[in-house]
C-alpha cells in the first residue's frame, strides 16, 4: 500500500475511534452524574455520614435536578474526553504495533504496552479534564439557593480565571489529574484488552463476534478497576479543586493535600466515597465500552 494510502487509513481509522468515543461520553454522563455528585459531596465534606445519607439529603433540600447540577459542562466536554481517551489509545496502540514489527516480532501487544497505550490516553485527556472537572466540581459543591457562588459553568469559568488566572485557577489539580488519568486509563485499557482477549483465545472467536452483554461486564469490571487502581489521587483533586482562594486557600500544593488529608483522617481520608464511586463504575464503564464496541462495529 502506498505511504499516502497508509495515511489516509490511519487518518480514517482516527476518525472512527474519536466518533466512537465520544458517543460513549454521552452515554457516561449521562449514566453517571447523579453517582458522581454524591462522590465529590463525600469526598469534599464531612456533613454526610454515608452516600445514602448524601444522595437522601440532596433528593430533599435541593430536590431530583440537583443530581444532574453541572451536567452541561462535562455532557459537552465529557464526549470530547472519551473521545480524546479512544483516539490517543488507539492511535498509541498501533504505533506499538508497528513499533513491534518494524523489530521482527508479532503484531500482539504485551499488557504492558496496553497499559502504556492507556496512560497516554489518560495524559492526552489531561488538557481537558482537568478544567471540566474543575467546574463540574464548583457547580455541583457550591451552597444552595440564594447563597450560590456560580450561575452556570461559564460564569463559573470566568470567576476561576479571575481569582487564580488560568494556570492556578481554572488549571488548579492538574499536577494530581495527571497522576490520576495516567494510572486510572492505564489500567482501565489493560483490564478491558484483557478480559476481551482471554474471551476471543477461550472461545476461539474474533474480537468482534464476542456478545455485547459480555463487552459490557468487561467494560464494567474494568471500571472498578480503574477506580481502585487511582482513587486516592482522585481524593486529592477533588480537594484542591474545592479549595478556596486568597486568605481562604487551605492547600499549598498538591504535596500539601496528600499531607492535609493523611493528618486529618489517615488512610481513610484516602477511600471517602469509594462506595458511591464503585457503584457508578460498572455501569457507567459498562455503558461506555459498550457503546464504543457497538458504534465501532456498526462504521467499520
Amino acid at each position: 500500500m502506498a505511504e499516502a494510502e497508509v495515511q489516509q487509513s490511519s487518518a480514517l481509522q482516527t476518525a472512527k475511534d474519536l466518533f466512537s468515543g465520544a458517543a460513549g461520553g454521552v452515554a457516561q454522563v449521562l449514566i453517571g452524574q447523579p453517582f458522581d455528585i454524591v462522590k465529590v459531596r463525600l469526598q469534599t465534606s464531612s456533613t454526610y455520614p454515608s452516600a445514602l445519607s448524601a444522595a437522601a439529603s440532596i433528593y430533599k433540600h435541593e430536590g431530583p435536578l440537583a443530581f444532574y447540577k453541572g451536567t452541561l459542562t462535562p455532557l459537552l466536554g465529557i464526549g470530547a474526553c472519551v473521545s480524546i481517551q479512544f483516539g490517543a489509545f488507539h492511535a498509541a496502540r498501533r504505533w506499538l504495533e508497528q513499533r513491534r514489527e518494524a523489530k521482527g516480532q508479532t503484531k500482539q501487544l504485551g499488557y504492558g504496552e496496553y497499559y502504556i497505550a492507556g496512560a497516554f490516553a489518560g495524559i492526552a485527556n489531561t488538557v481537558l479534564s482537568s478544567p471540566i472537572e474543575h467546574v463540574r466540581i464548583r457547580l455541583q459543591t457550591q451552597p444552595h439557593g440564594e447563597k450560590r457562588l456560580y450561575n452556570g459553568p461559564w460564569d463559573c469559568v470566568r470567576k476561576l480565571v479571575a481569582q487564580g488566572g488560568v494556570g492556578n485557577g481554572l488549571y488548579r489539580g492538574t499536577a494530581v489529574t495527571l497522576l490520576r488519568e495516567a494510572q486510572a486509563y492505564g489500567v482501565w485499557f489493560l483490564v478491558f484488552e484483557y478480559l476481551m482477549n482471554a474471551d476471543a483465545a477461550r472461545n476461539g472467536v474474533d474480537r468482534k463476534d464476542i456478545a455485547s452483554y459480555k463487552v459490557a461486564l468487561y467494560g464494567g469490571l474494568a471500571g472498578e478497576a480503574l477506580w481502585l487502581a487511582s482513587y486516592p489521587f482522585d481524593v486529592i483533586k477533588s480537594r484542591m479543586q474545592t479549595d478556596g482562594f486568597g486568605q481562604g486557600k487551605q492547600f499549598v500544593n498538591m504535596r500539601d493535600c496528600f499531607r492535609q488529608t493523611w493528618r486529618e483522617a489517615g488512610w481513610k481520608g484516602f477511600w471517602k466515597g469509594i462506595g458511591p464511586t464503585l457503584a457508578r463504575a460498572m455501569p457507567v464503564s459498562a455503558g461506555t465500552f459498550a457503546v464504543v464496541e457497538m458504534t465501532m462495529r456498526a462504521i467499520n
